[in-house]
């Protein structure tokens, strides 16, 4: 199904059949005030959009990733102008909490238009949800109701700012929950990283360097059901160092027990590791270990 495109707030309020925005380029909605949807929905926004949302009845599945989570507290989540957003309740469905919704244009001319763009969680191919406890749910709460209340009252030249203004302030809190969330669940954390390891060990085993080249950030994520953004964050946190680093560190592993227990030439192991041309591998051994691939089998002797 074709996915579809709400182009405006004033859009988005009459197909939830409450009554029009009173500002058009920033709204806040209570979610207990809408009637959910029965059926699945997907849709893209020409706007930002971050939702607060806790299950009072019924259950939902949301297609913003597929990371599985292990609690329940309330889900945060955060959606960019052109991603593709989806969920399917169930007939009991219903919920309690918020959606900020932000048009670009609101931004347009301010520093906080590019700034937004910086924040991991709008920058998520599939976006991960962020859960927050009750207290740092009552913080974000704080900057909604000032957001609200600002563009309820009577409009002037100071408005815009007060209210960019209050939007970043949650946007930092939000980042600083979500980097908390990456430490507080270590346990799913390193079960990621395990499945990382696991993975690239397979790949290698099956030649499939050979057969499709050296593995990709983006198909390490894919194969995890994870996005690239969201695992990158996770193993900084858990060893300071990204995918792409990851892998590398496992094509060097695999490079010096190659030089170092077999005969290979430098130009067949490049081959056998997934390299179109020899001196790409050995610009990347040297840059990683500051001794080229010939020196480092020359030490073994």
């Amino acid at each position: 199904m074709e996915p579809y495109r709400i182009k405006s707030i004033s859009e988005y309020h009459k197909i939830l059949g409450i009554e029009g925005p009173q500002h058009p380029l920033v709204s806040v909605i209570d979610l207990a005030k809408v009637s959910p949807y029965q059926e699945k929905v997907t849709v893209i926004f020409d706007f930002y959009m971050v939702s607060l949302k806790r299950t009072e009845n019924g259950s939902v599945k949301y297609a913003y990733g597929q990371q599985q989570y292990d609690f329940d507290e309330g889900i945060l989540f955060f959606i960019a102008p052109n991603q593709v957003f989806s969920f399917e309740p169930d007939e009991d469905f219903s919920s309690s909490g918020f959606v900020l919704l932000v048009h670009p244009d609101f931004l347009w001319g301010t520093p906080f238009a590019n700034k937004i763009k910086e924040f991991d969680f709008f920058s998520y191919a599939v976006n991960e949800a962020l859960f927050v406890s009750e207290n740092e749910e009552a913080t974000l709460y704080g900057f909604i109701h000032n957001i609200e209340k600002e563009y309820k009252s009577t409009i002037d030249k100071f408005s815009q700012g007060i209210i960019i203004s209050q939007i970043e302030a949650f946007l930092n809190y939000s980042d600083r929950f979500y980097q908390r969330q990456f430490l507080t669940r270590k346990i799913s954390n390193h079960q990621i990283l395990e499945r990382l390891e696991q993975l690239l060990d397979n790949y290698f085993e099956e030649n499939l360097q050979i057969e499709i080249g050296l593995p990709k950030v983006q198909y390490v994520a894919d194969q995890l059901n994870i996005s690239p953004n969201y695992l990158s964050s996770v193993l900084k946190t858990l060893s300071g160092q990204n995918t792409k680093q990851h892998i590398q560190n496992k094509i060097i592993e695999l490079a010096k027990l190659k030089l170092s227990t077999t005969n290979l030439t430098i130009n067949e192991i490049a081959y056998e590791l997934g390299f179109e041309y020899s001196q790409s591998f050995s610009k990347l051994f040297k840059a990683k270990t500051n001794v080229s691939p010939l020196a480092f089998r020359v030490s073994f002797n």
